[in-house]
């Protein structure tokens, strides 16, 4: 008997899930109901596979409203009619109209109208699909209504929004802060009415005894509604069924491109590549997997056409159909992938590709999908109300002075000693957090569909333009829609953009390299003594200090080295304390024999016994528990996190458990491997998702070795990477560059090199407006170069507060005119107020000013650059107020080994880490005086005495320590150092003798 029930999808404004509705309905003796939430179709799906579960019929629609305004409340069919719903919807969500008063004419939903609505627009006639919906609360005004004549259009129509009156409020509060105001402003028809409850069905057949008929007429439009998705295990996928118009021709396609692919990756293809790539063929056949293959074969083809760059990763690159297709790069025999991660015939998803994309190409592409194909829509998410945010929002709705909320939100209160409304900001907190806030995209996910989306799902249409689906991948998949991961990662920009440098700085060297012979790269030895060294700054994926001190550790100096430590520096590995285990036994591999089970050792000889990659779960669990590989994949699964069913996943626990007891093994034996497994299979890659990332590290590990510096301003110009600009702008310097502020006539928006000048880009001058910028370059690219401040300003038209940005970052050098001279000579010729829009047709006559001599010493260069760019271009040791002491730095490292060492450092990074016992501590990555790093760590007692207090220069004491041969400093004491003060706010400051030099740029 209801008709219009909400869950928390209807944003804002509902206060429960649809799992929670269905308990709801079961606590009430309720046969049928139906699903409507308001403007949203997020629930519908769930709630349709859940409802069987609850003895429940459902019923899905939508609750069309503008704003909290009810127009009609639409009720599905069936399938057909469901969908006709969700085109309405998004329709005008996507065009951002409001909804008519009057529904169309649906062929396959009905249409209730309230009656508040029908009495209001005086409403004379309804169609055949149309009724009148009546709550309890319109039963009194009924009797002496006019539409108490139209018997046979009249239903229940009582809203279900809330189970209790602590629904009630919360809703209240969700409705304050959809509007941004105080709680005591919140006008009442902005709330929905606090009668909005489910009753027992048995009660609301006494509440409309005296009306019977419209019990009757509710009942009837029910029974009439049947809506079906398949969610079981052996459902069909509801992706695109074929890539050409038949099976067979898709069949006929995938063999010949994998026939044609062979020569090209195989010089000689043994008969051991020839049965592994009908293995997978008759599988991926056998699965109906040849469009999924066959759609992302097209893409990536599309994506060589246009000249774009990519990786394709995931477990779909332990397929040798995905290489010799070109959808990856990584050779499965090479490196002995394991198949079944990548299919098995238990698994009931497709193996997974993610496609990386330049952060410049990746929208193109996405709109190539989105042309190229017909039911495509983008795959939806949520973002959820996080319990500091939603006690800054509740804070702010009950009125709290912001010092109240910054405390709440922090957790730095004593409970008992709160007023009451802070204690309802926490309360209800509690309640509103990890609710849908609103609707989202998926980090890549790209849905393409035999069918139309919109019989899933209604679409909605986020800033970037493309229509998206109001489930997430989760259900999705539960559906049998199965995505497609176009993703946009920058390394690839940098891979592209070095390459673009090298054509116009180094066009001889361009015409001869290839950036995709990555099996020329492997076995480049300089190549390998850079990831030896950990000299990889800037690289892709490598260049954090935690992977540069993994690679000493590990001592890489090869591709299946970097491979294996691509997963091994995944929090998981090193969670369950096989990282260290890992080191231990390849450094000395009698160790393996010793420590790790025969068993295991048997299964991953390659990794000593450890599990490294997500495959290795699999092998585990079949080999060493004797689980089916159906079983395995489910553990597998049910670690990642996007795992559905909790109650599968026990029995599979208990199994594993149970299946070792029964072959022998010691509980402390199982347990021990138990652990192993569930502390890190959600986060390991698997193995041809890491030999894919070790392709790209590859690359850009080569360009840095040949082509650093065109490499470095590719990495500056694609937003850096780990650390902060500065330290990638020095990276450059020691690879020789010369480095240049900014310069009229030689920088552009983002930085370029001319041989090893490389002059940094007007993008570093974060207050210089992106109009005056373009004027600039338009300009110098339409008419020459500028040739004095003044004819700058005859051809510029820019404001006297930006002219003076740039005189100030020294932009105007090339007219050897010292900077404060020119800035008086931009305010005697720009009148302050004047609005400056156009260039002007004439030069004006200049009159001739006496100015003053000037001069600028270089310290205060240092100090503008520093508030200008972030960083200065000199060394930040030049700018300490007293000299360093020493010179000691990480050459001297190895001299101090086991000694004490006194050092300075400037910030690189540090990490904030706590120790199993909750305890802080730091590590931390610093820069020598010569531009070295070294690093540091700082034990909890030494934490809790020194705290790093942001950038700047530290003076350490501590003893030089090793670590499979990795250097750091255990640190004793610390102290942060002083610059001179800024000479341009201080008057006569003397500068420090060692400091008076020409400072570098």
């Amino acid at each position: 008997m209801y008709l219009n029930c909400h869950t928390y999808y209807s944003l804002r404004y509902g206060t429960f899930s649809e799992v929670e509705l269905l308990q709801l309905a079961q606590q009430n003796q309720v046969a049928q109901l139906a699903l409507t939430d308001i403007n949203n179709t997020s629930a519908c799906l769930n709630f349709a596979r859940k409802a069987a579960e609850f003895g429940i019929k459902p019923i899905l629609g939508i609750d069309f409203r503008n704003g909290v305004d009810q127009c009609y409340v639409g009720i599905a069919k069936n399938n057909d009619g469901y969908q006709e719903l969700n085109s309405f919807l998004s329709h005008h969500l996507h065009h951002q109209e409001k909804l008519p008063p009057i529904a169309p004419d649906f062929k396959d939903a009905y249409i209730v109208y309230p009656f508040e609505k029908v009495v209001l627009n005086n409403q004379k006639t309804l169609k055949e699909h149309e009724f009148i919906g009546v709550s309890i609360a319109n039963l009194r005004r009924l009797p002496f209504s006019r539409l108490i004549q139209l018997k046979d259009r009249l239903v229940v129509q009582q809203p279900v929004t809330f189970r209790n009156k602590r629904d009630f409020n919360a809703h209240r509060l969700l409705r304050a802060i959809d509007n941004n105001m105080l709680l005591s402003k919140l006008p009442k028809t902005e709330e929905a009415g606090e009668d909005e409850k489910m009753y027992p069905v048995q009660n609301l057949a006494a509440a409309f005894s005296e009306h019977s008929f419209i019990l009757e007429n509710t009942e009837r439009l029910m029974n009439s509604c049947h809506i079906h998705f398949d969610f079981s295990e052996g459902r069909k996928p509801q992706n695109l069924h074929t890539y050409n118009d038949t099976q067979s021709a898709d069949e006929e396609m995938i063999e010949r491109l994998c026939l044609e692919g062979l020569p090209r990756r195989y010089e000689n293809p043994d008969q051991k590549i020839h049965d592994r790539l009908r293995k997978e063929l008759d599988l991926i056949k056998k699965m109906g997997y040849v469009s999924y293959f066959l759609i992302n074969w097209d893409i990536v083809t599309e994506a060589r056409k246009r000249g774009f760059f990519y990786v394709g990763r995931g477990s779909g690159a332990n397929s040798i159909v995905a290489y010799l297709l070109k959808i990856t790069d990584v050779d499965p025999i090479d490196l002995d992938l394991y198949f079944e991660r990548f299919m098995n015939l238990y698994r009931a998803n497709p193996p997974d590709f993610d496609i990386d994309f330049s952060w410049k190409d990746r929208e193109e592409i996405t709109q190539y999908i989105f042309d190229r194909f017909q039911n495509v829509a983008l795959l939806g998410s949520y973002v959820t109300f996080q319990e500091k945010g939603v006690i800054r929002e509740l804070g702010k709705v009950f009125g709290l002075p912001k010092e109240e909320i910054d405390t709440l939100s922090e957790g730095r209160q004593q409970i008992t000693g709160l007023d009451g409304v802070s204690q309802l900001v926490l309360k209800y907190g509690q309640l509103i957090k990890g609710m849908p806030n609103y609707l989202s995209i998926h980090a890549g996910g790209i849905l393409i569909s035999e069918r139309p989306l919109h019989y899933f799902s209604a679409t909605h249409l986020p800033p970037k333009g493309f229509a998206t689906t109001m489930f997430d991948m989760v259900i999705a998949e539960d559906v049998g829609l199965y995505k497609f991961d176009i993703l946009g990662q920058r390394g690839l920009a940098k891979i592209k953009e070095t390459m673009e440098i090298l054509s116009y700085n180094r066009p001889d060297e361009f015409s001869k390299l290839d950036v995709h012979d990555v099996q020329k790269f492997k076995m480049d030895p300089m190549v390998n003594d850079l990831i030896k060294t950990a000299q990889c700054m800037g690289c892709f994926y490598v260049e954090s200090p935690a992977m540069r001190m993994l690679l000493k550790k590990l001592e890489v100096d090869n591709y299946l080295g970097l491979v294996a430590a691509s997963s091994i520096i995944r929090p998981g590995v090193a969670k369950s304390g096989m990282m260290r285990e890992y080191i231990l036994r390849h450094r000395d591999q009698d160790r393996a024999k010793e420590k790790a089970h025969p068993v295991m050792l048997n299964i991953m000889p390659e990794t000593y016994g450890v599990m490294v990659y997500q495959e290795d779960v699999i092998k585990v669990a079949h080999y060493f528990a004797d689980l089916t590989l159906g079983e395995a994949d489910v553990l597998r699964r049910g670690m990642s996190g996007k795992f559905r069913s909790r109650e599968e996943f026990e029995k599979v626990k208990e199994k594993f458990i149970d299946n070792c007891r029964k072959k022998g093994y010691a509980d402390a034996l199982i347990f021990e491997i138990w652990d192993q497994v569930a502390s890190f299979a959600g986060y390991a890659f698997a193995k041809g998702h890491s030999a894919s990332y070790a392709v790209e590290s590859y690359q850009t590990l080569f360009l840095k070795t040949y082509y650093p510096l065109e490499y470095m301003v590719a990495v500056l110009n694609n937003g850096g990477g780990f650390y902060r600009t500065e330290f990638y702008v020095h990276e450059a310097r020691m690879s020789g560059a010369t480095i240049h502020a900014p310069c009229i006539n030689k920088s552009f928006a983002i930085n370029h090199i001319y041989g090893k000048d490389l002059y940094l880009g007007y993008m570093y001058l974060r207050d210089l407006e992106g109009r005056v910028m373009e004027r600039i370059l338009r300009e110098r690219s339409q008419d020459g170069r500028f040739t004095s401040l003044e004819d700058f300003l005859d051809r510029v038209p820019i404001p006297i507060d930006q002219v003076s940005l740039l005189i100030r970052i020294d932009a105007f050098r090339f007219t050897g005119t010292n900077k404060h001279e020119l800035l008086w000579k931009a305010h005697l010729f720009l009148n302050k107020n004047m609005k400056i829009d156009h260039p002007k047709l004439f030069p004006p006559k200049r009159q001739d000013f006496k100015i003053p001599q000037l001069r600028t010493t270089d310290l205060e260069t240092a100090f503008t650059q520093l508030e200008l760019l972030g960083f200065c271009l000199c060394s930040p040791f030049q700018l300490l107020k007293e000299i360093p002491k020493n010179s000691n730095g990480s050459k001297d490292l190895e001299r101090y080994l086991g000694r004490y060492i006194d050092i300075y450092g400037y910030l690189i990074t540090v990490k904030n880490t706590r120790t199993h016992t909750g305890k802080r501590m730091y590590f931390a990555t610093l820069m020598d005086q010569q531009g070295e790093v070294f690093d540091t760590v700082l034990f909890p007692p030494v934490a809790a005495k020194y705290n790093f207090r942001g950038r700047g220069i530290y003076r350490f004491y501590g003893k030089v320590v090793s670590e499979f041969g990795f250097l750091s400093i255990e640190v004793v004491k610390m102290q942060k150092q002083d610059y001179i003060q800024d000479p341009r706010y201080a008057e006569a400051i003397p500068v420090p003798s060692g400091n008076r030099g020409i400072l570098e740029n």
